[in-house]
């Protein structure tokens, strides 16, 4: 891991130093190649302790005050761990998820179905006359039909887009 130590108001010794180093040592075994770019600095009695961690184009970033700077630092590193052990579950369910997803998708696609009803929709059959009911169905452009009970009747008719694109049908019930 690559380490980049900065001390604002604040000389870096060999001491923080090698204690920055051996605690990073923790964030490093979940990365091969990552980058931390580490800035103490002192405000009045507070001590801050800032930590970038980049690798594998994920950034996580923890930012921590007391009044001892080692406990800063671990109090960043604990913080730094949690993201990343998180990011990581995250990414590794997604890829369970999108591998069982795959999966069920290839089962289907080796076994055809036909003559099947595979879908079922489901929605409101409501009372208008049939050119209130091209004017609903015209609001929604990705439909291709409505069905609707017919004022004038009190049956179910169907409005639905003819191949031209430009007109409608009307299917009503034989009496």
């Amino acid at each position: 891991m690559k380490i980049k130590i900065t001390g604002k108001e604040l000389k870096i010794t060999e001491a923080i130093n090698d204690y920055v180093e051996k605690k990073l040592d923790r964030i490093d075994k979940y990365f091969e190649d990552a980058e931390a770019d580490v800035t103490l600095r002192t405000e009045k009695t507070e001590q801050i302790a800032e930590i970038y961690v980049s690798a594998n184009g994920e950034k996580y970033r923890a930012v921590t005050e007391d009044k001892d700077m080692y406990a800063s630092i671990d109090k960043d590193i604990d913080i730094l761990e949690g993201q990343i052990r998180k990011s990581k579950t995250k990414k590794e369910k997604m890829m369970r998820e999108g591998s069982l997803k795959m999966m069920e998708v290839n089962e289907v696609r080796h076994t055809e179905v036909a003559d099947e009803i595979i879908k079922t929709s489901y929605y409101d059959i409501k009372p208008m006359l049939p050119e209130d009911a091209v004017l609903k169905l015209q609001e929604k452009p990705t439909h291709n039909f409505l069905t609707f009970i017919n004022v004038e009747t009190g049956k179910v008719n169907v409005v639905h887009k003819l191949k031209d694109g430009k007109n409608y049908g009307l299917v009503e019930p034989e009496e």
